[in-house]
């Protein structure tokens, strides 16, 4: 139980109805949650405004109401409180229940189009290697230190994210990394939280069925290093130019890396290979498992917060050495010199990087043959894109279906070949089922080749008209090597 009077202390308030004395059993945004005794919070969402279900809250209970329009008919016994924003009211208020857990714990964030999972999953493995009790809050698992808890977003709910970050505080943990998405800059879900570093990956198109434009994608991005303190760290890609914008009117330090040009941290590939590159980092070499120009950056990234974080330079080169790709992000399976390489790539500029990781490891020694698909219910401008540029570098393509979601996977498919030229299309084929599409591009590769199957990556289902089924392309590539190769 908190009084309400603790709860508003970090917010802005525009007026208040009734007794902020009073103590509160609980808060919650979702009417359906509320309990005797509760607080709801009524956020003008993007779907739903909350405003609609503040009669509901009262009647299950709720005797405190959060809210930016008063209703007229105030109920008795019932307090009021007036904000200009009840987004950001949300996730300050779920950080003042859980004790500001986020102020007791070294936060840093990071965000981009590409690299956010791999970047903040490495630095936790990092960190846990020096010896650091952490969390981390990621697309694919939360970790509070060792034990895993399942992600639902890539950012949580204000509520679930403070109480894991409290969590994590209760365990011991002193540093915490997260991604941090676009919908969650947008949606205020980490408003509230006192982050001590932000990293900037890189910005390409993606999630225009939210955000509509790139500009509005951008912004949503930027908000979250606008909201950084002046004791906090901007660590952005110099090489991506929209690593500037980002630092505009940035109250932080402001760090970068590169492989381009001289800034703090930059790096420069020695040399590619299908197993690790070798990579000179602030002059210094390093022998790394991850392969490409996108997992150097990611390395940078990892390297420059670590530092920036206080750690000892080559301490953490040592570390880099022995770190071992994410789960999904271009990990390799070999049979008898065929690859077959898994990747979670999903916008047009993430299928460039790994095919043009996959032909600078080659030279033109072997094929490329790549299986992608298209995600349902989501940014549809970006289909033919993602089909173009698969086509650009592989010999052989196969268009098959991703998470059809609520949609045809024929006509995702459809929407990706309208991507592809005449010619493109001569060396493109389309099967609907996934298993039957890995299985070609395995029976199709010669040693020497790489098949890449890209887009579900770490994902170990498909959502089909509201059913998750099982299915992971790791799985379905080792049982195509065994039976065909």
């Amino acid at each position: 139980m908190k009084k309400i009077a603790a709860l508003l202390e970090k917010i802005k308030v525009k007026s208040i109805i009734g007794d902020i004395e009073q103590e509160v059993q609980g808060i919650d945004s979702d009417s359906r949650n509320i309990k005797t005794g509760y607080m709801f919070i009524a956020v003008k969402g993007t779907v739903v405004d909350g405003h609609k279900f503040i009669d509901k809250a009262i009647e299950l209970g709720a005797t405190a109401i959060v809210c930016e329009d008063i209703p007229e008919e105030k109920k008795t016994g019932v307090t009021y409180i007036v904000t200009p924003d009840t987004q950001l009211a949300l996730g300050q208020l779920a950080s003042a229940w859980f004790n500001y857990p986020s102020e007791k714990l070294r936060l840093v964030g990071v965000t981009g189009t590409n690299g956010k999972t791999t970047i903040a999953t490495l630095l936790y493995k990092m960190f846990k290697m020096f010896g650091e009790k952490v969390g981390l809050l990621s697309t694919v698992c939360n970790y509070i230190d060792d034990k895993p808890v399942p992600s639902t977003h890539t950012t949580p709910d204000p509520i679930s994210l403070n109480k894991l970050l409290g969590e994590m505080v209760e365990q011991g943990c002193t540093y915490a990394f997260m991604e941090v998405s676009s919908h969650s800059a947008d949606q205020k879900r980490i408003g509230g939280l006192d982050f001590d570093g932000g990293i900037f990956t890189n910005l390409t198109r993606d999630h225009m069925d939210y955000h509509k434009t790139v500009d509005a994608y951008l912004k949503a991005k930027k908000s979250f290093f606008d909201s950084l303190s002046k004791k906090a760290f901007a660590l952005t890609n110099a090489d991506d130019k929209n690593g500037a914008v980002m630092l505009q009117n940035c109250k932080a330090k402001q760090s970068a890396y590169s492989l381009l040009s001289m800034v703090q941290f930059k790096g420069k590939i020695i040399e590619s290979r299908i197993d690790g590159t070798t990579l000179q980092i602030n002059n210094r070499e390093v022998e790394t498992l991850f392969v490409g120009k996108f997992n150097a950056y990611n390395l940078l990234a990892v390297y420059g917060a670590a530092c920036l974080l206080g750690k000892d330079p080559e301490e953490v080169l040592t570390i880099i050495s022995a770190l071992i790709p994410v789960s999904g992000r271009f990990q390799t399976l070999t049979k008898n010199r065929i690859t077959a390489i898994v990747d979670y790539a999903h916008t047009p500029d993430a299928i460039t990087n790994v095919l043009q990781s996959i032909t600078e490891v080659i030279r033109g020694k072997g094929e490329i043959i790549s299986v992608i698909g298209a995600g349902g219910n989501r940014d549809k401008g970006k289909r033919p894109i993602m089909a173009q540029e698969a086509a650009k570098l592989s010999s052989q393509l196969i268009l098959t279906s991703d998470n059809p979601r609520d949609e045809e996977p024929e006509q995702i498919i459809a929407d990706m070949k309208e991507g592809l030229t005449a010619a493109q299309l001569k060396k493109c084929l389309a099967i609907t089922d996934r298993h039957e599409a890995i299985r070609l591009a395995i029976r199709l590769a010669k040693p020497g080749d790489v098949v890449l199957v890209a887009g579900k990556g770490h994902e170990d289902y498909q959502e089909i008209k509201g059913v998750k089924y099982h299915f992971d392309d790791r799985e379905e590539i080792e049982k195509a090597f065994e039976e065909i190769i």
